[in-house]
Order: C-alpha cells, then structure tokens, then sequence
C-alpha cells in the first residue's frame, strides 16, 4: 500500500492560506451545548462530575446553572481537533492544543467558531522523517458573540509510508500490546473506587502551595470500546455512512484508503483498526489526541471543585497509547499570582503509561476563589 507523500509545492499552497479563515465548511459535531451533549461528553471521557450532569445540581453552584466539561469545545470546531487542510492523503496526527477559556461553558449555549491557519512549521522527526506542524488558531464565540475561549490547536503531517517503515524502530515499548496482569486490574478497580470531584468543597487560593500534589487521575486501560465510547460524544467530520459516506469519499477521494475488504473508510479508523494503525508506525489502534488533552482537562477540574475556573491547558502530546496501555494523569502546583481580582495558580501536568513513558505533558492555570 502506498500513500502520498509531501511536496514542495503543496506545502507552498498551504503556506498561500496563512492568516485565511478556513474553506472548509463541514458542520461541527455540536453547534448547541444543551444538557445531553454535556453529559455525554462528560461519560465519553469518564467524568463523573455532576456539575457537567445534572442541571439541578448546577443551579446550587456559584454559576447557577449546569455547565459542561471546558473541553467539550473540541467537538465545537473540527480544525482544533485536527481536521486540517490540503496534503490531500499524507496522514494528519493530533499533537497539542493550547487552550485559553474567558468564561465557563454554560448549558444552553449556541455556539459559533472562527478558524484561520497560523503556521506551518518543518520538522525532522525519528518518528516520519520531514513533517510539518499545521497550526490552527480558533476563537469561539457564544450566540451573544462572547468570546468563550481561543485555541492555538496543531497536527503534524507526516508520510504514512515513511511512519510505517521507521516508526516503531525508535521505541521498544511501542512494539507490543500490553497485557494487563489480574493484579493490575484490580489495582485499577481500587483506583476507580476512590476516584471522586471536589465538588461544593472549596480550594481556596490561601491554602494551596508551591509543591502541593494534583490528586491523580487513571485513564484506561484503553480499549477499542473505549475509542468507540468517546466518537460517540466527540464526534468526526469522516465519521459517515452508506449513500452520505460514498458521496462525501466521491467528492474527496485521497481521503478514505481502502481497507482489506477493498473498501474505502476513513483514515480516523487508526483509533480502532490495528491493520490501518500500522501503516503509520503503531502496533495496534490507540487513543484520540483531543481524548487524552480531555483527560488532563478532567483532572484539574476534579482537583478545583466547583467554584474553580481553569483558565489555560496548555498540552503536547509525545507518544501513541495503543489499547492495552493505562495514563496515569498527574500535576504539581508550581506557582501563585494574583491578577487584578483573580487568585491564580500554575501547574505543570503530565500523562504517564504503565511503563512511566510520557504520554502528554503541558501547563496549566487556575482561578480559585480566595474566600
């Protein structure tokens, strides 16, 4: 099998559309946040908390009504998810957002998104050889054109040849599944037992310090359920079917390689096709970029209870799970400020296997209350 490859050419058509707002007009997953898509998300990323699901419970809080997760926003905008243009067949790989939100996502709102191509950086990677970082910047705006938040969001491109032939000779753990072993297993059921939010309690600014130890959050271990409980909620612009499908790989047609059966599919089925994974240097399918930024996401919003906002997650992705493999998500506070009215604090975070390689790894801020 054999998948195009990038040239100079069609890098400087790219480049062209730098500052543009997007051509693609494909319509986002969700363009309303009502109380089932926030609680879908919120179960699509394991996340129990009842401020994303029960709207009752969000009318006692500080915001009076429900909101849902802030990472919801992926399903909002698909270039901040990594639906990227141009390099028609060369493979797209989600590798980081820096996230910026104003204001909390409440249930109700009407979404509405602008796009625009930033940069497009070269890269020599072990991984693929020359690739190039498509980065996108995204502002989202409520129905009363509030600015939510605003994304810098990237992917890279990379040849899916070149990944295949050279990219599981750099790493060892990468070549095989991991097994879990029945003592893992129940390791993992007691961690899920204890796992809770904050909630209503509050962490006040005052009384976090330098030093002070995020409460760990487990993902996993990853499964091809777990990749499809998570496209449920998300969602993908590929993701079609029947007649809808064939028109759209008709109108697109690098888009959808075949697979064994001869068929065209979509190249997002790397999340659950271990044949297809491994045509771009994966043993086995393996988890959603926006899923793991997700997990991070849903770690600080635990640790924060209720009345906290956060305000930045700024991530990158540094390696594939493929099924099997177990994140453990985990952060430290690394500093405080205060600015005008709002008591700040700074996180690093990071995403471990159950090897300890490094997963995802970023920054965060808070906003806590003070009183």
């Amino acid at each position: 099998m054999g998948f195009a490859k990038i040239t100079d050419e069609a890098i400087a058509e790219l480049r062209s559309r730098i500052g543009k707002p997007l051509k693609r007009t494909t319509a986002p997953f969700y363009s309303e946040i009502n109380s089932d898509a926030s609680r879908h998300f919120s179960a699509a990323i394991g996340d129990d908390n009842p401020l994303w699901n029960d709207s009752e419970y969000g009318k006692g809080t500080r915001w009076g009504t429900q909101l849902a997760p802030p990472s919801i926003l992926y399903s909002t905008e698909n270039s901040v998810s990594g639906a990227v243009e141009g390099l028609a067949g060369v493979h797209a790989m989600f590798a980081g957002t820096d996230w910026r939100w104003f204001e909390p996502i409440r249930v109700g709102t009407k979404m509405h998104t602008t796009a625009v191509l930033k940069d497009m950086v070269e890269h020599k990677t072990r991984f693929a050889g020359r690739s190039f970082q498509q980065i996108y910047h995204v502002k989202f705006y409520d129905q009363n054109n509030l600015l939510l938040a605003e994304a810098d969001s990237w992917c890279f491109r990379t040849e899916r040849d070149t990944a295949r032939e050279a990219g599981t000779k750099y790493e060892k753990a990468l070549e095989e599944m991991h097994v879990s072993t029945d003592a893992e297993i129940e390791k993992y059921f007691q961690h899920y037992r204890e796992e809770k939010p904050r909630g209503a309690v509050k962490r006040l600014w005052k009384d976090v310090n330098e030093g002070d130890v995020i409460n760990p959050l487990l993902k996993g271990p990853y499964t091809v359920t777990s990749a499809v409980a998570f496209m449920q909620a998300w969602g993908n612009y590929a993701i079609r079917n029947h007649r809808i499908a064939f028109q759209y790989y008709d109108r697109h047609q690098r888009l959808a390689p075949r697979n064994q059966q001869n068929v065209p599919e979509p190249p997002v089925r790397v999340h659950w096709d271990n044949d297809f994974a491994r045509t771009v240097g994966v043993p086995a399918a393996y988890d959603f970029g926006p899923e793991r930024v997700a997990w991070i996401s849903h770690m600080l919003t635990d640790w924060m209870g209720d009345d906290g906002f956060l305000r930045r997650l700024n991530t990158q992705i540094r390696r594939h799970n493929p099924v099997g493999d177990v994140v453990w998500c985990n952060g430290v506070v690394t500093g405080k400020s205060v600015d005008g009215d709002r008591h700040l604090v700074q996180c690093e975070v990071v995403g471990t296997n159950q090897t300890g390689a490094l997963s995802i790894k970023g920054y965060a801020e808070v906003e806590l209350p003070n009183k």
